[in-house]
């Protein structure tokens, strides 16, 4: 396998963050969602002008955005906060499609949970992962994460049906 980097993302990864975000939106959600919820998501969440913001914008309930880079290419994103004093929550995750089954998603997220252990003093770790979502749920549960409860997603509407599964697991 060829080197994979991981380091935080700075301003001039924002098109190589924006193009994984969007590449995965259509591929872990094309069987989940209509093309109108997907195409709105991206518009409003995932465009490089609102990822050069959340890049620079790092506090306590942003971390920023951390990538995995192979060959000059980023090829996953991390990002997320603290919640509470000692709870961070990841927030966004991807890969790039064709990468997954590497090990480099297991890399990441322990990049990122080590960032937030030490920096930040995290000693739980919480994910909100799409109903349905069959790529995420397996992985999440394989790395110690436990179902806790559902919700509406972040930013849906009473006519959205999108429901989040809340996941937990506790950090050493």
């Amino acid at each position: 396998m060829q080197k994979v980097s991981l380091r935080q993302a700075v301003k001039s990864d924002a098109k190589g963050v924006t193009d994984v975000l969007v590449a995965s939106q259509w591929f872990t959600y094309e069987k989940l969602y209509s093309e109108h919820y997907i195409s709105n998501l991206i518009s409003n969440y995932y465009n490089v002008e609102r990822i050069e913001q959340e890049i620079v914008s790092i506090s306590e309930k942003w971390h920023g955005y951390f990538i995995a880079e192979m060959n000059g290419q980023i090829v996953g994103a991390i990002g997320g906060g603290m919640t509470n004093k000692n709870v961070g929550e990841v927030y966004v995750f991807y890969l790039d499609p064709s990468m997954r089954g590497k090990g480099i998603g297991t890399r990441l997220l322990n990049f990122f949970t080590a960032i937030q252990k030490s920096r930040y003093g995290a000693k739980e770790q919480w994910v909100s992962v799409a109903k349905g979502n069959t790529y995420a749920i397996p992985f999440y549960e394989t790395r110690g994460f436990i179902y806790q409860y559902e919700e509406a997603a972040y930013g849906t509407t009473e006519d959205d049906d999108d429901v989040s599964l809340k996941y937990k697991r506790e950090l050493d």
